[in-house]
């Protein structure tokens, strides 16, 4: 998959936590701009790129704004990704890291992080245990733990300090699926408790000064 004019672009995922094990996929994300003159036009451009060998996910610069100004944790991880892990910085790609917190807001992250944890809940709950069992209780506690750390400090850490207590948690969720319930109370419960470190609502007018650089540098005026 070739696409033009990818801003950012890094591994994510299992890897990027620390809980790849010999066999996993290796994940990327990435951000990309369209020409602005394709978004004059009669037809919209596609919006996000999406292949599975290998697996990556490339957004467009607006729709990834959207989805991380909504607290998104998948989307989020490309602004919080350790150096190593990336594989394209552009300029703009730069200063977008350097923007991360103007996309943050208390009530989002915690409604965007617990959401997606009660979610892999829901999965657990409602199907017989089988090879993806561990895999979505580790999620969970992952969405969970990360979610209330960018809640508490303004901060976002990708990699995991103890890989082996999730996978541990993840093989007593495969063996009894209720055992998940208990965690995720526990989490509910700390945001509840927790001063947020977040603004009430993010900082949209520097997403959009941003945006609108994204723009300029792509626009090439057409010849009369």
């Amino acid at each position: 998959m070739t696409v033009p004019n990818v801003l950012l672009s890094g591994i994510v995922g299992s890897t990027a936590y620390g809980l790849a094990h010999e066999g996993s996929d290796v994940d990327r994300l990435g951000m990309f701009a369209v020409p602005t003159e394709a978004l004059l036009g009669l037809r919209t451009p596609r919006e996000s790129h999406v292949s599975t060998d290998p697996d990556r996910t490339l957004h467009e610069a607006a729709k990834w704004c959207r989805l991380a100004l909504g607290g998104n944790p998948t989307a989020m991880e490309l602004a919080w990704l350790p150096p190593e892990l990336y594989e394209v910085r552009t300029p703009l790609g730069d200063e977008l890291i350097g923007l991360r917190m103007s996309f943050l807001s208390a009530k989002r992250i915690r409604d965007a992080y617990l959401g997606y944890a009660t979610q892999q809940f829901r999965r657990l709950e409602n199907r017989a245990p089988d090879h993806r069992t561990a895999k979505h209780a580790r999620h969970l506690k992952r969405l969970c733990h990360q979610g209330l750390e960018l809640y508490a400090t303004g901060h976002l850490t990708i990699r995991l300090d103890n890989p082996d207590e999730y996978r541990a948690f993840g093989e007593r969720v495969a063996a009894d699926p209720s055992a998940a319930r208990p965690l995720l109370a526990r989490y509910e419960t700390a945001f509840d408790e927790t001063r947020p470190a977040l603004p009430d609502e993010p900082d949209e007018a520097a997403v959009e000064a941003w945006l609108l650089r994204v723009r300029a540098r792509f626009y090439t005026p057409m010849a009369a």
